[in-house]
């Protein structure tokens, strides 16, 4: 069964949680708009989003500020920077700008609605209700599907570099190259953005490592996880596998790093949870 969005009604005490999603873009002209609407949108009064655009020749950053201008400047920030820098260090200022500006939870996603918006809410209200540090929109969770559309190479591919990544590095997250997560505001302290330097696709993967080997409370949240309606895909064949190799670098970088975070949340067996279930003890609108 697929993992469409549930629709929820958030507690007041909820609704007033400080959310700030960081949407890195490139090239993103067609979508800046839509997402933009999506995210303001949602249900979430307190909810704030930043745009890290690299400069890109089709001018998604000059729409982007246009679409902050129209909006509560409060309510939406346009990071430009002066060229292509690359998906990490956009991540990272974003995340830096979010913690700076008070952001209890940080939310990173796409641009190109492969990651609806629609699942935000549920994301806050699981972590929420179980205390997890780190909430991941994943696609590799009983529930959790992929767009009909992908190739069984592509599927192949994407398959091969979680469960390599998982057997390299030693941890149980499935979506290890899941680009939608929620953190809270103390999972990102205590990480240490200023540790993370993975520049590429592989920083998906280095942000769920250290949060495992941290020792942070992780749910994997099942998505459906959908190709981009509007432009090209950046995440081609050498991407990935420049990111294979990279996993032995982060494994080497990281190894003197100890557990410092909450407690796991656990299972009967003691194990982290990984949790395919959908929000328990939501009220759902009607």
């Amino acid at each position: 069964m697929t993992a469409e969005p549930i629709p929820v009604a958030l507690p007041e005490p909820w609704r007033r949680a400080a959310v700030t999603v960081v949407i890195p873009t490139y090239n993103e002209a067609d979508n800046i708009g839509p997402i933009t609407r999506a995210v303001l949108g949602l249900p979430l009064p307190n909810l704030r989003l930043i745009v890290v655009d690299d400069n890109s020749p089709d001018g998604t950053g000059t729409l982007a500020e246009a679409l902050a201008n129209r909006e509560d400047p409060s309510r939406m920030v346009v990071i430009r920077r002066r060229g292509k820098a690359g998906l990490g260090t956009a991540y990272i200022e974003g995340m830096r700008r979010a913690l700076h500006l008070g952001a209890e939870f940080v939310v990173q996603m796409d641009a190109d609605f492969s990651h609806s918006p629609d699942y935000i809410p549920q994301m806050l209200a699981v972590s929420l209700i179980t205390g997890a540090d780190v909430v991941i929109g994943s696609r590799y969770v009983p529930g959790g599907s992929l767009d009909e559309r992908w190739s069984w190479w592509r599927r192949l591919l994407s398959w091969w570099a979680n469960a390599y990544s998982r057997a390299i590095l030693q941890i149980r997250v499935r979506d290890m190259t899941a680009g939608f997560k929620l953190w809270r505001r103390e999972a990102l302290l205590g990480i240490g953005l200023d540790t993370v330097r993975s520049n590429g696709y592989v920083f998906q993967v280095e942000m769920a490592y250290l949060s495992e080997k941290l020792g942070y409370r992780v749910i994997e949240l099942p998505i459906h996880f959908e190709d981009r309606r509007i432009g090209q895909s950046k995440m081609d064949v050498p991407v990935k596998l420049e990111s294979a190799w990279r996993v032995w670098e982060l494994r080497w970088r990281h190894r003197r790093r100890i557990r410092r975070g909450r407690p796991a949340l656990a299972s009967e067996s003691g194990h982290p949870l990984l949790s395919s279930a959908p929000v328990p003890n939501v009220e759902r609108e009607a």
